[in-house]
């Protein structure tokens, strides 16, 4: 069934037209690989400029709604997606780095995500999502591994394990919040006075870890995620300036 557009008031315009989009998403009207109609179609029908069209679907398209494809043709215009992990990891570093959040609370909120995450994934990891899990594992133990590929590959493993849970919103969450600290935890790492014996420590937990998922021992992966975090993270927490 075709969607049926309404034009809008003219106050405020970009937020109303964000508005009477919100609407069409929330009544089912639209969804994830729909595309919307060309700006020069869309724009007189909601009664708005084609500028304040484009302001409205900028926004959608940062907070990972929408993608935008420039140019003609079939692939061409803006189309509804689903992506949020990326959205809400900048949304939230962003926030971060303006003191929105303090470093204990990402702590804390770390701690809790990623106890659920190891202790579902005992439950519900799938041997190929482990797999992949430990083929992050045996990298970041090579000795050629410099800093800023452990930290990607120690990112990509505790989201790994987050995804493998079966839970979509726990895994989402696990991701923006471990962005969120990436360049900080990077900068610990690049500071460890021994940093081979750093990598080996911090690998021999991921080592544990996958080990205790695997043998479906969710309360002791917990329990050692919980430690892994406060460790690093929690360094961190301590070595902030005071004001």
């Amino acid at each position: 069934m075709p969607v049926e557009w309404q034009p809008v008031r003219q106050s405020r315009t970009h937020e109303l037209v964000l508005q009477s989009i919100e609407q069409r998403v929330f009544a089912g009207e639209l969804k994830a690989g729909d595309r919307l109609p060309p700006e020069r179609e869309l724009a007189p029908v909601l009664g708005v400029s084609r500028s304040a069209l484009r302001e409205a679907l900028r926004v959608l398209e940062t907070i990972g709604v929408l993608v935008a494809q420039p140019g003609r043709g079939p692939d061409a215009g803006a189309r509804i997606v689903r992506n949020p992990e990326g959205a809400l990891g900048r949304l939230l570093r962003l926030h971060f780095a303006l003191g929105s959040y303090s470093l204990e609370d990402v702590l804390e909120a770390r701690v809790v995500l990623e106890r659920s995450s190891f202790e579902a994934a005992a439950r519900h990891a799938s041997a190929a999502d482990l797999d992949e899990a430990e083929a992050l594992v045996l990298r970041m133990g090579e000795p050629d591994v410099e800093v800023p590929e452990f930290n990607d590959l120690d990112t990509r493993f505790h989201v790994r394990i987050a995804r493998s849970s079966g839970n979509e919103l726990t895994s989402t969450l696990t991701s923006a919040v471990r962005e969120s600290v990436r360049p900080l935890i990077l900068r610990a790492l690049e500071a460890a006075e021994d940093w081979p014996a750093t990598a080996a420590a911090l690998n021999a937990d991921h080592i544990e870890l996958l080990r205790l998922v695997r043998a479906g021992e969710g309360a002791s992966a917990a329990d050692l995620v919980e430690a892994h975090i406060r460790g690093l993270h929690g360094t961190l927490v301590d070595e902030k300036p005071t004001a």
